[in-house]
């Protein structure tokens, strides 16, 4: 029974079971065995045709970035986060590093779709700027106008304090949202944000940025491994999640249930997936990097089973809904469809990893997964969506409360 082999549990908050359980997946799409899709890997390589092409589009020396939230924080050619960062004058790279993180992780937990109607005006520029991009241009807006900080004096800090009472009212002015530009699920966003604030101060750290301390005295002998920054996301935040599935009093946060994976396991029908914890994970290298420390091993991280890297393989035939009114339907997060769409989504992504480097002649060293994801698979899903879809949205409606996509 799970419930009294903690450490079997415990596993699943791992990378390692996040593709070793939606490789098995892909193994049943194969072999014609899942309830809602088909798999044909004979459109792999036509999928990766047009990664690729939007790569040499975006990208055409190749210098491509991680995939984190740093890239949404540029906007009109701006970089925000640096322009921010050369006005700050932070005494040092550890006092940069807090702000960093505070940063990121507020606006990674506030970065669940934000609807195909909300806009944003950035007041720099004037432009209504939509999606993850407009969700991160507010959020480090509010970070720059101190809305996080308990300290009029010092505006570029979260402090737990804050969070803990922070109302959807006060996002709502910040997103500029309204019933003439309405964004989904801010009450959900706001309660996220609290819950912070009260795990945050469980774990004994007065702010977001108490996680860039830890990380940075675990880096023994300057360097880390990224497996290690996601099991401290995990740990540290693991509670922020809405309550779906404990198991030997370990909240699983992202993850699911589906019948045919991992029979016969202690865990068995359980698919983890820890999007946004891995999202943040990616999120939190660059910061570590700036201040000296080596990220080790990042492709022990997985790809992200969202609707851009979804959708991707969905719009090119990689996969294929069984039936096709599904499309048309409304799915909860925690639906089999949508478990099964996830799984897919992962196991194919280190599929076209691989495809990616053997075609740029380059190493895994040279084109992780974090940078097949930016270059790449994300930019090409919403890229496919535009092409096939007014307003660019998914190719499914998913029913989420904003903690998983």
């Amino acid at each position: 029974m799970p419930d009294s082999n903690p450490e079997a549990v415990r596993q699943l908050l791992k990378p390692a079971v996040i593709r070793e359980r939606a490789q098995e997946m892909l193994q049943h799409g194969l072999a014609g065995r899942l309830t809602h899709f088909s798999v044909h890997p004979e459109r792999l390589d036509s999928c990766a045709d047009y990664v690729l092409a939007t790569i040499r589009q975006n990208y055409p020396t190749l210098d491509i970035p991680f995939h984190a939230r740093w890239r949404h924080f540029s906007v009109a050619g701006i970089d925000r986060w640096r322009s921010l960062d050369g006005t700050a004058r932070f005494t040092d790279a550890v006092a940069r590093g807090r702000a960093a993180y505070d940063l990121a992780i507020v606006s990674v937990l506030l970065d669940a779709g934000a609807g195909a109607a909300w806009r944003y005006r950035d007041g720099l520029t004037g432009q209504l700027i939509g999606r993850s991009e407009g969700l991160a241009l507010a959020s480090l807006d509010m970070f720059a106008a101190g809305l996080f900080s308990s300290d009029p004096a010092q505006p570029l800090r979260v402090d737990s304090a804050v969070l803990k009472r922070l109302d959807a009212a006060a996002l709502a002015a910040g997103f500029q949202a309204g019933p003439a530009n309405p964004l989904v699920s801010l009450e959900g966003r706001a309660a996220l944000l609290n819950r912070l604030g009260e795990e945050l101060e469980k774990h004994g750290l007065d702010r977001p940025g108490g996680l860039f301390d830890r990380l940075f005295a675990a880096a023994d002998g300057g360097s880390l491994r990224a497996g290690y920054i996601l099991s401290q996301v995990l740990d540290v935040l693991g509670g922020i999640w809405p309550s779906r599935l404990t198991l030997a009093g370990i909240p699983l946060g992202d993850s699911w249930k589906h019948p045919l994976i991992a029979q016969g396991s202690v865990t068995a029908g359980i698919v983890p997936f820890h999007k946004l914890s891995q999202w943040l994970s990616y999120s939190l290298i660059e910061p570590l990097q700036w201040a000296g420390i080596e990220v080790l091993d990042i492709d022990d991280l997985t790809g992200l089973p969202e609707y851009r890297n979804g959708g991707l393989f969905l719009d090119l035939g990689v996969i294929a809904l069984k039936d096709p009114g599904d499309a048309s339907r409304a799915h909860e997060v925690g639906s089999q469809l949508v478990v099964e769409w996830r799984a897919l989504t992962v196991a194919l992504l280190d599929r076209l990893g691989e495809l990616m480097r053997q075609r740029l002649g380059l190493t895994r060293e040279q084109l992780p997964l974090a940078k097949v994801l930016e270059g790449g698979s994300w930019a090409a899903g919403r890229r496919i969506a535009a092409e096939r879809r007014e307003g660019g949205g998914p190719p499914l409606t998913i029913v989420s409360d904003g903690t998983v996509f």
